[in-house]
């Protein structure tokens, strides 16, 4: 028996998410339930696959837990990085891929961890907007707010009104991959679904994006959608 959380909205086609949740289930407004769980059930090899995969990496995750102190190693932009306590202000040197923080060696693991995790979503801010206003004209649409997510399991989202969502923790990604997602969320201003149309706008700006999607997929968020 699996459950899973259904959502609705006005997108064209039902999709299915497999995150730290377990299953959700997108569907459009119209659709009857029936056919909802006709279409999980037609998929049920794959969410069964998914989540296995899932709580594979979740456990291996888990073993391999992170040890938020002065050393701590995390990936930026997709290079290790090192953690080193002590710093006159907290800043990210990518020339030495290091995050320095201003904090003593006192400091708690959580007080290191929300330090290290701010300074990454300061940084995100700055280079989200810069992707978002690079490939905005590509696409020839106007994107009017960024706010940052946390969402597990989502990487990116997008409204119709121009308000676009980014999971900070996109900045763990090389950037071909932050870019994949910046064209992908900056597409549905044009295409709110995931039809054939709106994956020849994605791909007429960034014709690969099949290899970096893949990769982003790599990761402990499985969609299919």
């Amino acid at each position: 028996v699996i459950t899973y959380q259904l959502e609705r909205s006005k997108r064209r086609s039902v999709g299915l998410i497999v995150g730290s949740h377990g299953l959700a289930v997108r569907a459009p407004k119209w659709t009857p339930v029936y056919e909802i769980e006709t279409f999980i059930g037609e998929k049920a090899n794959w969410i069964l696959k998914k989540l296995f995969e899932f709580e594979q990496r979740h456990a291996h995750s888990h073993k391999a837990q992170m040890v938020w102190e002065d050393g701590a190693k995390l990936d930026y932009l997709g290079e290790p990085f090192t953690v080193h306590l002590g710093a006159l202000y907290t800043s990210i040197d990518t020339t030495q891929n290091r995050i320095w923080l201003a904090l003593s060696s006192s400091s708690t693991p959580q007080q290191i961890q929300e330090t290290t995790q701010s300074a990454i979503q300061r940084a995100a801010l700055l280079l989200f907007e810069t992707r978002l206003n690079h490939f905005a004209p590509l696409l020839k649409v106007q994107w009017n707010s960024l706010k940052l997510s946390n969402a597990g399991g989502r990487w990116g989202s997008a409204k119709s009104d121009g308000t676009i969502r980014l999971n900070w923790r996109l900045m763990h990604f090389r950037l071909p991959v932050i870019d994949y997602v910046v064209v992908h969320e900056l597409s549905h201003l044009r295409v709110m679904d995931h039809s054939p149309q709106f994956w020849r706008v994605v791909g007429s700006v960034m014709p690969d994006y099949a290899v970096r999607r893949r990769e982003l997929k790599q990761s402990t968020a499985l969609a299919h959608e």
